[in-house]
């Protein structure tokens, strides 16, 4: 499980968004949430990236369904909501009768996926590999499936010039020979923080700034220890802002006493951005990357 997941599994379904705007005392008839395009397909994404492209190709109102993930922009919170990513259940899926299903393979369960292919709805299965290229696929599916093809391309060109500049930004630093950032990044959702290594979202992010993960030797996600975090002698902690709520804020983040072995504790070198923001490989990730560079340069200057 990603650390964005970790999170997203975690955050309030409809039935709580709802309640927290003040739903229940208008009347399920005086919310009318999105209005949909009866002519163009009917879409559910499933990831709060693909999500996020959807209201950028203006498609939003063939949306009938999003997943848990899906919570920028903020009118995404208030559509139906079909479970956690990982948790989808076919009946859930068919009852919004949706022509199309937009996820990437970390969602599932597969045999899920297959009912709803086998009921007759198009399912575009997009790679999550946390490359530019994932950002590129999910805007070219979306386009296919909300048949807005030319708004795809209009957005994608737009969105590789914006990516093209930022490592650019990115390569003259490391030309310059500026000092590179050791960074590790810290999942603290719970009372047992974990750390990343290779072939996570957090690990392609760090590169894509023009830092250098502090640990490595290992994929995926480890408990965080003393012994690891002496090791890795990071110069900045990064983190989610939803984990340094989590944690109590970022006094009680720091109390943690492995923090206290870290060249970055002496300094308090933190740096947070939204989960989605940051892990997501969204169209907004150029945007994150862009802003971590900036504030990675600065921890070490």
């Amino acid at each position: 499980m990603t650390a964005f997941h970790h999170i997203a599994r975690r955050l309030p379904q409809r039935r709580d968004v709802l309640r927290l705007i003040g739903a229940s005392s208008l009347g399920a008839a005086a919310l009318p949430l999105f209005a949909q395009d009866a002519k163009l397909p009917k879409l559910v994404t499933v990831s709060g990236a693909i999500t996020e492209v959807v209201y950028l190709l203006g498609a939003e109102g063939q949306l009938v369904g999003t997943d848990t993930t899906s919570l920028y922009p903020a009118a995404a919170r208030a559509t139906p909501k079909v479970g956690y990513m990982r948790q989808l259940s076919a009946e859930g899926l068919l009852s919004l009768k949706p022509d199309a299903i937009i996820a990437t393979n970390e969602s599932g369960p597969s045999v899920v996926l297959d009912q709803v292919r086998s009921a007759g709805v198009k399912v575009e299965i997009i790679e999550a590999d946390h490359s530019w290229g994932e950002v590129q696929r999910k805007v070219q599916a979306v386009g296919r499936a909300a048949a807005r093809e030319a708004q795809a391309r209009e957005l994608q060109a737009r969105l590789d010039a914006e990516w093209a500049r930022v490592q650019q930004r990115v390569a003259d630093s490391r030309a310059r020979k500026v000092r590179t950032p050791r960074v590790l990044f810290v999942l603290s959702h719970s009372a047992s923080p974990q750390v990343s290594g290779e072939k996570t979202a957090a690990h392609s992010v760090i590169g894509f700034a023009g830092g250098v993960n502090a640990l490595g030797g290992f994929q995926g996600y480890r408990p965080m220890t003393a012994e690891a975090m002496a090791s890795a002698a990071p110069d900045v902690i990064l983190t989610s802002t939803q984990s340094i709520e989590a944690h109590g804020g970022v006094d009680r983040f720091w109390q943690r006493p492995e923090l206290a072995l870290t060249p970055a504790f002496k300094k308090r070198s933190l740096v947070t951005q939204d989960a989605l923001l940051l892990l997501g490989f969204g169209p907004r990730t150029p945007a994150a990357i862009a802003e971590l560079h900036e504030k990675f340069l600065a921890a070490v200057a």
